[in-house]
């Protein structure tokens, strides 16, 4: 599992929106809503799940995504999930 910079995971999933929904990055921040900012239905979230998988590695359960809102929250259980099968 490769451990990422909050700032490196961040980037990641830039370029994953791009690729995924054409988004332009810069309109991707730790701030940025998923649903009311990038109009992500509940289909682009599994898809979007699928590549941070194959991204950090392990699997993510998706009762970890019920509480994500924004770009930032998903970094925050990326983060989770690497640190604790790092530990």
């Amino acid at each position: 599992m490769k451990n990422y910079t909050q700032a490196e995971m961040l980037t990641e999933i830039q370029k994953l929106m791009e690729e995924l929904f054409e988004i332009n990055p810069d309109d991707v921040t730790l701030e940025t809503k998923l649903v009311e900012d990038l109009d992500l239905d509940s289909i682009d979230a599994v898809d979007m799940i699928v590549h941070l998988q194959n991204m950090v590695g392990a699997r993510i359960k998706p009762e970890d995504f019920k509480a994500v809102r924004t770009v930032g929250d998903v970094i925050d259980v990326l983060t989770a999930l690497v640190e604790k099968e790092n530990a």
